[in-house]
């Protein structure tokens, strides 16, 4: 199979199909690694309001991709950035999928981003405010029976003034949650409007105020993600972590090397690129459970190439390869996003990316996937 793809100049030339998709693989309810899928949302097409205007979303094609995750084994991190959390997602609309997803999949591995984007962070006096709106989300969310991820604030780090009003914050909203949570640290990469959480820009002491939230609130706490890009700094924060308290790697652009390890210890996975590489996820942390380690990394590193891409900078734009890659694969009809992603990106991302992934062996239907491209080729008058 072959398609005539463009280059940056316009010039078709024909690029042969190699790949073989990944091989069929679920994992087991003890993993070797806790895996999390941060899953994307896929939006009405057919929606009258604007994309700048309240979501719109297709709920049967976005609790069908849930079911598809799954059926793979895979947790879901649900209602996160992957799903345009606070950037075309609003609290009502991802409360209801939280909602749907907990009736859809009630015996599924399910944690649910907790924030404070109903907020207006321009509007936010102080920590009290923050305070009240998280403790807003938790009980909402704990309401329906959702696990929590306590996902990073805006607001917060707006009006905080010293590294303690984060450990005021977090210990007071984490006295309120029934179940240990999972903490999330976003990097201003995936959000700039998140400059300096932990009330530092430095990492250290960044660091520093975090894992004093973790340590004074140990029992309530399942786990750190941390979104850095950097597996430098993860390993040294995995490695003072107290006992009993995970490492979720959000680095998208070093998993393979993270959820692997080494002699003194790993980190479990919280990861949107997960959600394109589901399939190729569940095989390699199979083959890991099976000490099959040369088999984990054969199937990992050969996607790292396309994950660093995907990620590319402006790194908040990564939701549109994701979303591209699921309409590649026939996860939904059309390549239409919530406040009008899918344009976010350039023509040569998406050349490049169909053909990474085909290389990976992440299109699962090759023929429907030139098919797709064909029509996106088409539609930028190439």
């Amino acid at each position: 199979m072959k398609i005539a793809l463009p280059d940056t100049d316009g010039r078709l030339s024909d690029y042969v199909l190699t790949g073989k998709p990944i091989a069929a693989a679920t994992l087991g309810r003890n993993p070797a690694r806790v895996v999390y899928s941060a899953a994307h949302v896929v939006a009405d097409p057919f929606a009258a309001s604007d994309p700048s205007g309240r979501a719109a979303v297709d709920w049967e094609k976005t609790m069908e991709f849930r079911r598809y995750l799954a059926g793979l084994g895979l947790g879901i991190a649900e209602a996160m950035d992957t799903a345009q959390r606070g950037m075309g997602l609003d609290w009502p609309g991802a409360l209801e999928l939280i909602r749907r997803t907990r009736e859809e999949l009630p015996d599924a591995l399910v944690a649910n981003g907790c924030g404070t984007d109903h907020l207006d962070p321009a509007k936010v006096t102080g920590i009290d405010d923050v305070r009240r709106a998280y403790l807003e989300q938790v009980e909402a969310i704990q309401k329906v029976g959702g696990r929590l991820i306590l996902m990073a604030s805006r607001a917060l780090v707006r009006v905080a003034q010293r590294p303690e009003d984060y450990i005021k914050v977090y210990s007071e909203v984490l006295a309120a949650c029934e179940a240990p949570v999972i903490l999330h640290w976003l990097g201003e990469m995936f959000d700039p409007q998140l400059a300096g959480y932990w009330g530092n820009g430095d990492f250290g002491p960044a660091m520093q105020t975090a894992l004093a939230v973790i340590n004074e609130n140990a029992p309530k706490v399942d786990g750190i993600k941390i979104s850095l890009l950097d597996k430098e700094k993860e390993i040294v924060m995995r490695r003072r972590l107290p006992a009993g308290v995970k490492m979720y790697t959000g680095d998208d652009f070093n998993y393979h090397e993270l959820i692997e390890g080494d002699s003194e210890g790993f980190s479990h996975a919280l990861l949107g690129i997960f959600d394109p590489l589901a399939p190729a996820a569940a095989y390699a942390v199979e083959r890991l459970g099976e000490g099959d380690r040369a088999g984990f990394r054969a199937t990992l590193d050969p996607t790292v190439p396309l994950a660093r891409l995907i990620f590319r900078a402006p790194t908040q734009y990564y939701k549109t390869g994701v979303v591209f890659l699921a309409w590649l694969n026939g996860f939904q009809d059309h390549f239409v996003m919530l406040n009008g992603a899918q344009a976010m990106r350039p023509l040569p991302y998406f050349v490049e990316v169909f053909r990474l992934a085909d290389q990976c062996g992440l299109l699962r239907k090759p023929e429907l996937a030139i098919e797709r491209m064909k029509k996106l080729l088409a539609l930028y008058g190439a």
